[in-house]
């Protein structure tokens, strides 16, 4: 549970820098920030794994590019969930999945994963 709590806050923090620096990613409120940041959590566990399966010739194909637009989806499948996050177009989406997997990149590289140490 505290790992994904962890997650929720790199993942509102990569949300919110996008809101920031990517044109078309707003939002409404900080408490809508916390709840895209969970529900984009639970979509990620769910919905991303089956599309990267069913989208896994076109990654192979565009070299593992087209993975930019099934996190794009998800970022976009989480706003339409969420009143309060509003993702203007395609572009924006990668843009935010851009932005959110580079701070969620370096937040993992800063913070070790415990069950990654404990295997080694």
């Amino acid at each position: 549970m505290l790992r994904f709590i962890l997650q929720a806050l790199v993942t509102a923090l990569g949300l919110w820098l996008s809101a920031y620096l990517v044109p078309g990613v707003e939002f409404l409120s900080t408490g809508s920030l916390i709840a895209a940041a969970v529900l984009l959590g639970l979509v990620n566990a769910i919905v991303r794994p089956i599309l990267t399966f069913i989208t896994f010739p076109l990654t192979v194909v565009t070299f593992g590019l087209f993975l930019l637009v099934v996190n794009a989806a998800t970022i976009g499948l989480t706003a339409m969930f969420l009143g309060g996050f509003v993702v203007g177009d395609l572009w924006a989406g990668i843009g935010a999945a851009v932005v959110t997997g580079l701070v969620s990149w370096m937040v993992g590289w800063i913070v070790p994963d415990e069950r990654r140490v404990e295997r080694e």
